[in-house]
């Protein structure tokens, strides 16, 4: 099978949506050899920075020695980018051959009764079967979606289970109260567990203290238990200090931009320290620091171009464009704001439109490179609300070159909405700017 082959299987499984349940990857991680059960996992689910929390932890494991596999999702250019050790993305010739080895073992559990596993509970076994074959270290293992019924939820005894915070996204699956997006995300926490979170809302925070408390899980809360402040925010990162578990830091420096990614941090350095603390993990100051510094997360708050500065952000919900919002008023200096926004059908979308617009000098609404984008157009009402200048453009490079038009050497174009959206932005500057992009 080649890679083509083995990508076009596993994209006929997005057929197959959102199917909740364990039942299907628990059955198909027992027929692989429960490679699970082979691995020590930190489990990092949440609403927003769960991604950036996991590269940070990865960064600094990296750092310490640790052979380290990482997964996150959904990827931005190719689905191998999910899945890597120590930085390297799983090489194509590899993916297709365990896409090959499953295979039979999807078409025998159908054959056999089983509901076809999706193709997120295909990517995550296979993530684990190659974790488990590389003997990797450590694994730091991103949640997809929720946490209770999210195939990522199959890890028995994880070191760390970390819950970034609760806010309101995928309502149609997960619930439209804090209180039951919460519970769901707590159900990874496991019986005498190990559990951080920075989340402040107080019936997100009564929740997951509650089944702490039932579980007679560990719970340390950023901001209670471990707190840090701010030193200083650029658009080339952050410094901050720290007072935590073990240990306190002055000058932590993180080179992701905004003020959010330095409580993501310090939820990063809270995991390392609590699996220092409960597992005996080595890690030094010294790998947190620098550990800290290298970690890069693109599509988050990333600079592609410079006069005009462009960035590109996916913030995909109403907390992401809080922190987005936030940061626009914060971190970067610019005359006007030109926005380039495109987001999915089941988002929040009027209030983040309704909350960035206001900002802007013009907005370009676009159309997401994804089915659910339904009614993308329905945006520019909204903006019109706020900002005269408002166009539309279904096709992002398109509406990219627009904006680069629109744009003095003093403004910014800000680039936002849904991580599809963020993609094809940025596979077009790639191509635009090959030796920035190379240089980085």
């Amino acid at each position: 099978m080649t890679y083509a082959q083995a990508l076009g299987f596993l994209q006929q499984l997005a057929q197959f949506g959102y199917n909740f349940g364990l039942e299907r990857i628990k059955e198909l991680l027992r027929r692989a050899g429960s490679p699970q059960q082979k691995l020590k996992v930190i489990h990092i689910g949440g609403t927003n920075g769960k991604g950036s929390v996991a590269v940070m932890v990865n960064a600094i494991l990296q750092k310490a020695g640790y052979r380290v596999g990482l997964f996150t999702s959904p990827h931005l250019h190719s689905y191998t980018e999910r899945i890597r050790i120590n930085g390297a993305a799983i090489s194509e010739t590899k993916m297709a051959a365990l896409i090959e080895w499953f295979k039979p073992m999807l078409l025998a559990m159908v054959k056999e009764g089983y509901e076809h596993p999706t193709e997120f509970e295909v990517l995550t076994a296979l993530a684990l079967k190659y974790f488990a074959d590389e003997k990797v270290d450590l694994v730091v293992l991103e949640v997809g979606l929720g946490g209770t019924i999210d195939s990522t939820n199959v890890i028995t005894y994880p070191l760390v289970s970390v819950i970034t915070n609760v806010g309101k996204d995928h309502m149609q699956y997960l619930g439209n109260t804090i209180t039951a997006i919460a519970r769901d995300k707590a159900g990874i926490i496991r019986e005498h567990g190990i559990v951080i979170t920075a989340a402040h809302h107080p019936e997100a925070l009564a929740v997951i203290s509650q089944i702490c408390a039932q579980k007679e899980a560990t719970l340390y809360r950023v901001g209670q238990d471990i707190t840090w402040q701010q030193q200083y925010l650029s658009p080339s990162g952050g410094v901050f200090n720290y007072q935590g578990l073990l240990n306190s830091y002055t000058g932590l420096k993180i080179s992701l931009p905004g003020r959010h990614q330095l409580e993501n941090a310090a939820t990063a350095v809270a995991v390392i320290e609590a699996a220092v603390l409960h597992h005996g993990l080595k890690v030094n100051s010294s790998c947190i620091r620098h550990g800290l510094a290298s970690a890069k997360w693109p599509g988050r708050l990333e600079i592609v171009h410079r006069q005009p500065l462009i960035i590109l952000d996916g913030a995909h919900n109403y907390d992401g464009a809080t922190s987005l919002r936030r940061a626009l008023e914060e971190v970067f200096v610019y005359n006007n704001l030109i926005l380039v926004i495109g987001m999915l059908a089941d988002k929040e979308r009027e209030k983040v439109v309704a909350l960035l617009a206001p900002l802007a000098a013009a907005v370009i609404v676009t159309r997401p490179d994804n089915p659910r984008a339904g009614d993308w157009q329905s945006l520019v009402g909204v903006a019109r609300g706020f900002v005269e200048q408002v166009e539309v453009i279904a096709n992002i490079s398109a509406a990219l070159s627009r904006a680069l038009a629109l744009a003095a050497k003093t403004d910014l174009i800000c680039v936002t909405g849904s991580l599809y959206t963020i993609a094809s932005a940025r596979e077009w500057f790639m191509k635009q700017n090959k030796e920035e992009f190379a240089s980085q």
